[in-house]
């Protein structure tokens, strides 16, 4: 009898490790900044769904739903943060172990590295990097939701006196009778004082609205007037390379934020260990549940518009077998970047793209379209000069144009 008890057990436990998922199962909060891509990722049609007649706890309801489907599953669609503050928060069907001495879990971005940046002398590690701070739960009192403390994940700007502790900052809905204000030196900045901003310290400003993006940036389903974010700040990570506005690079920070390294790098990965408590003091953890990410910096680009952490998906580590040492001091000083180079450039005039992808070139040159898991969708022959390319047989998503040298993140709509 004990040893077919046993038996039944050891079955039981073998069925259940087989049906975690190492993926994310289930987002359970939803709440961008403004932004840019504000209700374009994920979409969030107003006219599709009556949302005028909706109270705002459905909309929200809608909104964190409609992100879940971007992410569970390894799904591997975008879901944008907005501006800083913007955040969302997910979750395993199991406890993802801390291991101190290996790389836990993995968070899917969308940043990469640019070979076109005109300072030969800049740092090799730029292009777009969009960090955001990571936070993680572990389900203390077992009830399945994420109302336990949470703790940062301490990287490499924590400890760094630009870093902002405990900051906060309040966005402001456009008036009904707001009147925009373009730049005329930049036309691609149509509104320069579209969403007012303050924050914990007393400054202000505007978030700016771009060509590419007319759609409301604050989230229209909102019923207050203003919302405030609470969290740490990163300085800023980007410098206007061109000198003339026309070309900015994010530089990314060594190690612990999303959407900051490449996915292909392992600095896009997390160790549990590295969690401290609100005032500094590092936790041990027997494992987490619950992740939330949020964007770290506050900073504008110019006609890139403002910096908004994106993910794309999560993976615990130990159950794709993917887990590695934690030295990053010891591999951050030896890692081989990719060098700069001065080879084709093309200005992307609108992005998302509706049906035809019109886009300057400096220069004759041959470019793919690639989708997010790494299959060619198609190939183009860019001119010189300006170019109208015919899109509207592409499917809806994220996509990658890659030239020769670089990569421009692409939405077809």
């Amino acid at each position: 009898m004990k040893q077919h008890i046993t038996l039944i057990c050891s079955l039981f436990l073998a069925a259940t490790t087989f049906a975690q998922s190492p993926y994310i199962s289930k987002v359970y909060e939803y709440m961008p900044a403004p932004g840019q891509f504000v209700h374009l990722m994920p979409e969030f049609d107003p006219d599709g769904v009556g949302w005028q007649d909706l109270p705002e706890t459905t909309c929200r309801r809608l909104m964190t739903s409609a992100a879940n489907e971007y992410l569970v599953n390894d799904q591997q669609y975008l879901v944008s943060l907005g501006g800083w503050g913007g955040y969302i928060i997910f979750g395993f069907d199991h406890m993802v172990e801390n291991n101190p001495s290996e790389l836990d879990f993995q968070i899917l971005g969308n940043a990469f590295y640019s070979n076109t940046n005109p300072n030969p002398d800049a740092p090799k590690e730029g292009g777009s990097s969009e960090p955001g701070i990571v936070m993680v739960a572990y389900d203390a009192n077992k009830n399945g939701l994420p109302d336990d403390e949470w703790y940062e994940l301490a990287g490499a700007e924590y400890d760094n006196p630009a870093t902002r502790h405990h900051y906060s900052l309040t966005y402001y809905r456009p008036s009904v009778d707001h009147q925009p204000t373009p730049d005329n030196s930049y036309p691609y900045l149509i509104d320069t004082t579209y969403i007012r901003w303050r924050d914990s310290e007393g400054n202000t400003g505007f978030m700016s609205q771009v060509s590419f993006h007319k759609q409301p940036y604050y989230p229209i389903w909102l019923s207050a007037d203003s919302i405030t974010f609470y969290g740490a700040r990163l300085a800023d990570n980007y410098v206007d390379e061109s000198g003339t506005g026309s070309y900015y690079v994010q530089y990314c920070y060594p190690w612990g934020y999303a959407d900051n390294q490449p996915n292909t790098d392992r600095r896009s990965k997390f160790n549990i260990s590295w969690a401290v408590t609100d005032n500094g003091t590092h936790v041990q953890l027997p494992g987490i549940h619950f992740v939330k990410v949020y964007t770290a910096v506050h900073q504008s680009c110019g006609w890139l518009g403002e910096t908004s952490t994106e993910i794309m998906g999560a993976k615990d580590l130990h159950l794709t077998h993917e887990a590695e040492i934690d030295n990053f001091n010891d591999v951050y000083n030896g890692l081989q970047t990719i060098s700069p180079s001065t080879a084709d450039q093309l200005l992307i005039l609108n992005n998302p793209v509706k049906d035809n992808l019109i886009v300057v070139a400096q220069e004759r040159t041959k470019a793919l379209i690639i989708g997010l898991r790494g299959d060619i969708i198609t190939e183009l022959d860019i001119k010189s000069g300006n170019n109208i390319l015919p899109l509207t047989q592409l499917p809806g998503g994220m996509y990658v144009l890659l030239t020769s040298s670089s990569a421009y993140k692409l939405i077809k709509q």
